[in-house]
């Protein structure tokens, strides 16, 4: 099977599908890979490290006329999409939940998509789980923009001038990005409290060290692990509580988000209003609108002296590794469809028949 992995295209994305060691890996295991020239560069791979494990590399308008399979981190621009052959296989994050035109388009050109977003969560999977290894990153990197913004030391400090207290930090939402958030601010020194709808989830948190702030709000878990969405009057009051207590927070990092819909609002403009000047907010939801009412996503405002961070694409920040991962990800999906590099897609299988987004075979796939 020819493997060809484009330059991404999105504004600001610096990922790249297959990092050089991944296409050798690829390659050893009986797939032609053919990387477009430049492609892994601002994600700090360059040309010459795929040269020196024998990897292919090509100009664009020589990478998708004979592709098999094409290998992204996003979805591909119109006209990439239109130079695909009916039959190719595309693996992304294609947005499949918000992007009806975008999918409607994939399936009118005949392609066999697989996304990223839609791998099933079962252990079968979890070497495939771009979502997590993603939300890892970005769990990461939003304390470092947090704590890199606030005018406040992480840790105490004991010092001949006098002790510096600790910084007070509260994470919302207890999912991969949340736990990352939480283990990586315990690390700097901070104070650490969370809160999540799902009840279940307190161990975990109570486990990395943190608090878990118990708001008188109960929600239910989806099947993948997500939380349910709650009524408006759970969220009016989740809004209550959360404001009464951010004033004694120095940091918040969020990370709610419900699959395919907007982001829920925990943040009210009042809320901010309340919290102390030199506080920072980091929205790790701002992509999908934002937990707080005031973010602006892909902006960093500042409102009555409170920072909030409404960065979008946050594992792009730190390309190198959330590349590496990401390629681990997706060459273990390509090794499950296509084994020994020989395509042979099973529909009975959970993980094809979850991921596949367009040209099933009830779509008239062959």
């Amino acid at each position: 099977m020819r493997v060809s992995v484009p330059r991404e295209s999105a504004p600001g994305e610096q990922r790249v599908a297959l990092t050089p060691e991944a296409a050798a890996k690829l390659q050893s295991g009986g797939f032609d890979v053919v990387v477009e020239r430049g492609a892994g560069v601002l994600a700090g791979f360059p040309d010459e490290q795929y040269d020196d494990r024998s990897v292919e590399l090509a100009d664009h308008d020589q990478l998708l006329a004979d592709a098999e399979a094409v290998l992204r981190v996003r979805k591909p621009a119109p006209e990439e999409l239109t130079a695909l052959r009916r039959g190719t296989v595309l693996i992304g994050f294609l947005e499949p939940l918000t992007d009806a035109a975008g999918v409607a388009s994939l399936r009118s050109q005949g392609v066999i998509a697989f996304a990223m977003e839609s791998i099933p969560r079962i252990t079968r999977a979890q070497s495939m789980d771009a979502l997590s290894s993603q939300a890892t990153i970005a769990g990461y990197k939003a304390v470092i923009l947090a704590a890199d913004r606030s005018p406040k030391l992480f840790p105490m400090l004991m010092t001949a001038a006098g002790t510096v207290a600790p910084a007070r930090a509260l994470v919302l939402g207890a999912g991969v990005a949340g736990l990352q958030a939480i283990a990586t601010a315990r690390r700097l020194g901070a104070v650490v409290s969370a809160f999540d709808v799902r009840p279940a989830v307190a161990e975990q948190v109570e486990s990395l060290g943190a608090t878990f702030l118990d708001l008188g709000v109960r929600g239910e878990e989806t099947e993948g692990g997500y939380a349910q969405e709650l009524t408006e009057e759970q969220q009016a009051e989740q809004q209550r509580a959360l404001e009464e207590r951010l004033p004694s927070f120095d940091v918040v990092v969020t990370t709610a988000a419900v699959p395919g819909r907007p982001a829920p609002t925990l943040i009210p403009a009042e809320a901010v209003d309340a919290m102390r000047p030199g506080s920072v907010i980091v929205d790790l939801a701002a992509e999908s609108g934002g937990n707080c009412e005031l973010t602006e996503p892909g902006r960093e405002i500042t409102r009555a002296g409170v920072t909030i961070v409404g960065l979008t694409n946050v594992p792009s920040l730190m390309a190198a590794d959330a590349s590496r991962l990401y390629a681990r990800n997706v060459t273990t999906l390509l090794e499950h469809l296509a084994p020994g590099g020989t395509l042979a897609l099973d529909f009975d299988d959970e993980i094809t028949a979850g991921a596949c987004v367009t040209g099933a075979p009830e779509e008239g796939a062959t």
